[in-house]
């Protein structure tokens, strides 16, 4: 995250209106800790190649994760940040987003990958124990669930305790949210390195039912670990991304066990291993994956890996200098279906087989003189992938050929701080801390 901050980082307790009263620290996956300035070339214009900025907001200042919700005639906007919900509406020019709706929490944190519900108009904000003047050892964590059916009027319908809260994502068409991270609090087992899935039943959006017993346990070679991010696949697999790599689930429907041989029913609070594992060392050196993306039913790829089941997902990972930072992989699901990565072991490790790795260090476009280089949040559309690179910005990649993912784009302004991208319509809006929403069109 920055301009001044990494991603997974801290801030500020909570009624519908907030003051914040504490300042964001900390880096992924450990606790609170100052985080230094992104060294920057003085005056940098920044840099710009293929991409064409149509619009900006300024007022999302602050801002974290962006989604969208279909009204029939009206197209909304809602995203999400250290001030709360904003809600914009995008019917009359998409280019130029009119605010008409607010939630003020200043100090929220963090509400990445905010997942919305179509069908119910519900917004899921996840509560990260570092929100409001809160710490990753006592801070409290947990839900905000949003109604937004009129989008001037967005109000919190309802607020759940949840052990976890740095994201929260839908599964089972949102009749549940998983929801996971940071680092594990003081009340929790000093053998966690971090804290796994809780289940919530949001079936009644008034009332959210928590279930007490997490899932998503060792994790990291058989260690319980830092779950980041959770994305859900068109088939429904849901792909769980953290520290030790990315496992897959069934999360409805009957299918197989891997681990039992025996066929049964998958649920939220149950779900069936579908595939997945560790992230080989020398992809990603952190193992520390911060999201997914499983191309089901539309898979890319050409010569010897057309058709192939891949995953990619985004090592984020911050070292000094550029060179180390955090990069996109992308990995084949071969030899995984059986369970191979829940039986994974320190002493019997499983790897999935890297076919692939873009960074953006040293990459046409980028700033030599800043250190912000870690891969964040990517969205895909066909064969092209937009990706945010902190400081670096937006990269439009080309991945058809998944051995050698090739930029095709750029849009690095010289206060970038780019967090996440989605595309929506003809444009391509990324959620960036310093400027707020940037509404870019791709002309290679």
């Amino acid at each position: 995250m920055r301009t001044w901050l990494r991603s997974c980082f801290a801030a500020v307790t909570v009624s519908a209106t907030l003051v914040a009263t504490g300042l964001p620290a900390a880096a992924c996956g450990e606790d609170d800790k100052p985080a230094a300035p992104a060294a920057r070339t003085l005056g940098d214009p920044g840099a710009v190649k293929n991409v064409r900025s149509v619009g900006n907001v300024p007022d999302a200042a602050g801002a974290i994760s962006i989604n969208f919700l279909d009204y029939g005639r009206r197209d909304v906007m809602v995203v999400s940040g250290e001030f709360g919900l904003k809600v914009y509406d995008l019917t009359k020019d998409p280019a130029a987003p009119k605010l008409v709706g607010q939630v003020s929490m200043p100090g929220l944190w963090e509400t990445e990958d905010t997942e919305v519900d179509q069908d119910r108009k519900l917004v899921f904000l996840s509560r990260d124990p570092r929100a409001f003047s809160g710490n990753t050892h006592t801070g409290e964590s947990g839900i905000y669930v949003v109604d937004v059916s009129k989008p001037e009027a967005p109000a919190i319908l309802s607020y759940v305790k949840v052990p976890a809260g740095h994201t929260t994502s839908c599964v089972d068409g949102c009749r549940y949210l998983w929801t996971g991270g940071p680092a594990k609090a003081d009340d929790q087992p000093a053998d966690w390195g971090g804290r796994p899935i809780w289940v919530t039943d949001i079936r009644d959006p008034k009332h959210p039912k928590v279930n007490p017993e997490p899932i998503e346990l060792a994790r990291n070679d058989g260690k319980t670990d830092y779950v980041h991010d959770v994305q859900v696949d068109d088939n429904g697999v849901a792909w769980v991304s953290g520290r030790g790599g990315v496992r897959g689930y069934w999360t409805n429907g009957v299918h197989r066990d891997p681990l039992t041989n025996k066929v049964r029913r998958a649920t939220a609070h149950d779900p069936i291993p579908y595939a997945g594992g560790g992230i080989a060392e020398t992809a990603a050196p952190s193992r520390f994956m911060h999201n997914s993306f499983h191309p089901a039913g539309h898979r890319v790829g050409d010569g010897a890996w057309r058709g192939q089941d891949l995953i990619y997902a985004t090592e984020e990972n911050f070292v000094d200098g550029c060179a180390g930072d955090g990069v996109l992989t992308i990995s084949s699901l071969a030899g995984s279906y059986h369970g191979e990565g829940w039986r994974s072991t320190p002493e019997q490790p499983f790897r999935l087989q890297s076919v692939g790795t873009w960074s953006v260090n040293g990459q046409e476009g980028s700033d030599p003189a800043s250190d912000d280089c870690s891969a964040h949040y990517f969205d895909v559309r066909g064969k092209v992938l937009v990706q945010s690179f902190y400081a670096q910005g937006t990269r439009f990649l080309d991945v058809s050929d998944p051995t050698n993912p090739r930029q095709i784009a750029y849009y690095r302004p010289g206060d970038a701080s780019a967090w996440a991208p989605y595309w929506h319509g003809k444009y391509v809006y990324v959620a960036d801390n310093a400027r707020g929403v940037d509404i870019l069109q791709l002309t290679a």
